[in-house]
């Protein structure tokens, strides 16, 4: 990964949890706005030029039906509708072509999309409480943490751990100092206890 110059590829589809999104892409689009990685850029991808959540708010997409390999870390945020994209044979096609990310990151049940496209194979991970049965079959083990940390996956448990491993992808980038300085920025004083989060093994 180009560490001073990453590209973020943010996912987002219809019927998808906003804040699963927002709560991640607000900390990490910091460290750019912040000036901590001036030359950090994004685009919002979907498979349309607009995706609606859940509940009707519209997101327009800057890039859409592109393939995702130039792409340094994929984020790809929960909802109901990832319950049935898992199933969808082009989407998960597309969702396939970021296997070249060098980290992955879901929120929720954005791990079953990350499942379905083979990324979290011999691997642990996490998602929502209610849905820790549904991604069993894609992961070697299903771990009931906030946040697991299998090295280039990363995968966080239900909507409010957005913006918990938001700050975690802020700190793997830029160090604990800067993921101070961004929780405080943010007036988010909620630190994460040290059991909260698993990382790789040895």
């Amino acid at each position: 990964m180009n560490r001073d110059a990453p590209r973020i590829a943010f996912v987002v589809y219809d019927r998808m949890t906003v804040l699963d999104f927002i709560g991640i892409y607000d900390p990490l689009t910091r460290l750019k706005s912040m000036g901590f990685l001036p030359a950090l850029t994004w685009d919002v991808c979907a498979m349309q030029p607009v995706a609606r959540d859940d509940r009707g708010l519209s997101l327009n997409a800057t890039r859409f039906n592109e393939p995702l390999g130039g792409y340094h870390i994929l984020v790809v945020p929960g909802g109901f509708g990832a319950r049935t994209l898992k199933d969808d044979p082009r989407f998960v096609t597309w969702l396939k072509t970021a296997a070249p990310a060098d980290l992955k990151v879901s929120v929720c049940t954005g791990a079953l999309l990350l499942g379905a496209a083979g990324f979290l194979r011999d691997k642990r991970a996490t998602t929502h409480p209610a849905e820790y049965d549904a991604l069993r079959p894609y992961c070697a083990e299903v771990v009931e943490k906030r946040i697991v940390d299998a090295g280039n996956v990363i995968t966080a448990g239900g909507v409010t751990s957005a913006i918990d491993v938001g700050l975690y992808v802020v700190e793997r980038l830029a160090g604990p100092d800067v993921r101070h300085k961004i929780a405080r920025q943010m007036d988010y004083p909620y630190a994460l206890p040290p059991d909260s989060v698993v990382t790789p093994r040895p």
